[in-house]
């Protein structure tokens, strides 16, 4: 298994701005990694909202795995999101 390098809320954000910026989805951009890269932080708000959207599992979710486990692992995200002393 993978593991990531880098916060569930960043990578979240990085996507968001990918689906905002790239050609690949919604935008006009052909190269976007620079511009996502100067922009993801503007999405960090959304990001953490879909984190904390994931706080609990769907049904079929829940069957599949221990809900538990997923729901340490989605608020550990979001602490993750929060370091001490930072406010987003």
């Amino acid at each position: 298994m993978d593991i990531a390098t880098s916060p569930a809320v960043e990578r979240i954000a990085r996507v968001l701005a990918a689906f905002a910026i790239s050609a690949n989805a919604e935008g006009f951009e052909e190269s976007a990694s620079p511009e996502i890269d100067h922009a993801w932080k503007d999405h960090l708000p959304a990001a953490l909202a879909v984190l904390k959207t994931l706080r609990e599992p769907s049904r079929a979710m829940a069957e599949a795995g221990d809900p538990s486990i997923w729901e340490r692992m989605i608020l550990t995200a979001i602490e993750e999101a929060h370091p001490a002393g930072q406010v987003m």
